[in-house]
């Protein structure tokens, strides 16, 4: 059970901090981070980080798909960290 927890703890902080980065990069017109990137992060559980990434540092919050997208994957994944935990 720990080792979920700290998949999840890693990939979040991954999924802020690439947002921070690609915010970094798009300011420099600097090669960017791809957007599959971005949602192989969240998908793969670093939900909520890329959302909190996305509001902190005031990117992708324009794109619609980022804007439910990132926050509708992180209600998911919350749900299923508390049923975890439960167990």
């Amino acid at each position: 059970m720990k080792i979920w927890l700290v998949v999840y703890l890693i990939m979040n902080i991954a999924g802020l901090l690439i947002m921070g980065e690609d915010k970094k990069r798009a300011k420099k017109h600097q090669y960017r981070i791809s957007e599959r990137t971005l949602w192989m992060v969240a998908i793969l559980g670093g939900a909520v980080g890329t959302t909190t990434g996305m509001q902190l540092y005031r990117h992708k919050t324009k794109h619609t798909a980022f804007k439910i997208g990132f926050p509708f994957l992180a209600g998911i994944e919350l749900v299923l960290l508390i049923k975890f935990l439960l167990l």
